[in-house]
């Protein structure tokens, strides 16, 4: 019996030790660090997006309900997250809240084709657009509706019902190559695109098109605690969905509140660097683990987990699921949702070479790609700095492509592509050069792909490094 007494005082003394082992002070900063980690992970698509658009607004012309693009196929000035810089780039940031519904109009394929995407501010996928989206080529108006519209939509339209006020469209003119006969047939069909309010539609105003090939166009993720700001910008502008009602009192011991403004002092700053910094450790230890391989073994892994493709498809209206972790890692490193993700494009993503190795910008490397690739329009590989997961910066090109007649081809019809500081000799054309000072990671681009890629009849080598 004493036994059992003495037991239970220690037992008791242990638990109060460790109840009273943190000052309220420490458990305050504990929690503030903790929910900010959790604050990061679950806004990076809303603060991705939000980065762009502030890009657009303060360092070039464009506006809301307008269209920014860029003339010519994408250069390092672009450092938006793993772009396509095979493409003409075009994006509408669109906003529903004064206007009303808005009208995006993609003309039909001929002379040219878009391959479009359009998403609310979580970039979870609304429509796809272009011949391979809903108007098929045959061309169409999307019209994206404010969050509980319920007007009769008139006839002649693909309505986008719309949870969240703003939203934008990523819109890709596509290249027969790079010459600067079809990059300049590329925008002109390009500048068919119409963005404008639903309200003026029987005489719709001529869309504004604003070029941002020259500019220095950053919305890499800011692992500081401006990360905070443009989190509360979303919170200030978008109303709360009811799935995320659970973040109020996350983002209030923030300092994030609807209505208020957000002006952290010195102590709370301090605990959110520490908690965006765990979460950026967090995230890249997620994305060196587990990405999920395409082919069951090597190093070509989907583009994004398919639990999150399934979820986004679905809305994130899912009983019993709501794979945020897995979201918040996938829009770390790229940007868009895709609404049938393998019809208009797909995309495979490598960031370890054959050896299960780092790719080092101070070596080189050599990718194979078999012949007959499985697609209907075009396929490209580009690299990606691994830290930002944008274009390497300062490099002549970032990408080679199907689209460039003049790349070397083997005898069996196959391409060796080569990635280093220095062109293999006689190889130029199918070089794509790296910083030897920075790692960097691979994209494999396959545009109108087609069933061999799925049924993996087709299957693209791992990546090997180049010994001397």
């Amino acid at each position: 019996m004493r036994r059992l007494f003495l037991a239970t005082v220690m037992a008791t003394a242990m638990i109060s030790t460790t109840a009273t082992a943190f000052s309220p002070q420490e458990l305050r900063q504990r929690t503030l660090e903790r929910r900010a980690v959790e604050a990061v992970i679950w806004g990076i698509p809303a603060v991705n997006y939000d980065l762009m658009l502030q890009e657009m607004l303060t360092k070039t012309k464009g506006k809301i309900n307008q269209i920014v693009y860029w003339s010519r196929p994408l250069d390092w000035h672009n450092q938006t997250l793993t772009p396509n810089p095979d493409a003409i780039y075009l994006m509408t940031f669109t906003n529903t809240k004064d206007v009303g519904p808005v009208v995006i109009e993609v003309p039909p394929a001929q002379g040219g084709s878009i391959n479009g995407n359009i998403v609310n501010i979580w970039q979870m996928p609304l429509e796809d657009a272009g011949p391979l989206g809903a108007d098929q080529g045959k061309g169409g108006k999307y019209l994206i509706l404010p969050p509980g519209y319920t007007e009769k939509i008139p006839d002649g339209y693909i309505p986008l019902k719309s949870d969240t006020y703003g939203g934008y469209a990523l819109l890709r003119s596509n290249l027969a190559s790079h010459s600067d006969a079809d990059v300049a047939a590329s925008v002109a069909y390009a500048k068919k695109l119409k963005v404008y309010p639903l309200s003026q539609a029987a005489s719709p105003p001529e869309t504004v098109f604003s070029d941002a090939k020259d500019v220095l166009f950053d919305s890499t993720i800011r692992y500081d605690t401006s990360f905070f700001t443009s989190l509360d910008r979303i919170i200030q502008a978008e109303p709360w969905l009811p799935r995320d009602r659970v973040m109020i009192d996350q983002l209030r011991t923030l300092g994030i509140q609807k209505g208020k403004p957000f002006e952290p002092d010195a102590r709370t700053s301090k605990q959110l660097e520490a908690g965006i910094h765990e979460a950026q450790e967090w995230l890249e230890a997620k994305y060196d683990s587990e990405l999920v391989p395409f082919y069951g073994k090597g190093r070509w892994n989907f583009p994004a987990n398919p639990e999150l493709v399934k979820a986004a498809s679905a809305s994130f209206d899912e009983p019993d699921a709501y794979p945020v972790d897995i979201r918040g890692l996938t829009y770390s490193y790229g940007y868009i949702g895709i609404k049938r993700l393998g019809t208009g494009q797909f995309y495979l993503i490598s960031i370890k070479d054959k050896d299960g190795k780092d790719f080092d910008g101070g070596k080189t490397y050599r990718l194979n790609v078999p012949a007959n690739v499985p697609v209907e329009q075009y396929w490209s590989l580009t690299a990606y700095d691994r830290e930002t997961h944008a274009l390497i910066r300062n490099m002549p090109r970032a990408s080679r492509s199907s689209q460039i007649p003049e790349l070397i081809k083997n005898a069996d019809g196959s391409v060796d592509l080569f990635l280093g500081p220095k062109a293999p000799h006689g190889k130029d054309v199918n070089w794509i050069p790296t910083d030897p000072k920075r790692d960097f990671e691979l994209m494999f681009r396959l545009y109108a792909p087609t069933k061999a890629l799925f049924d993996k009849a087709w299957v693209l080598s791992d990546v090997e490094r180049v010994r001397k």
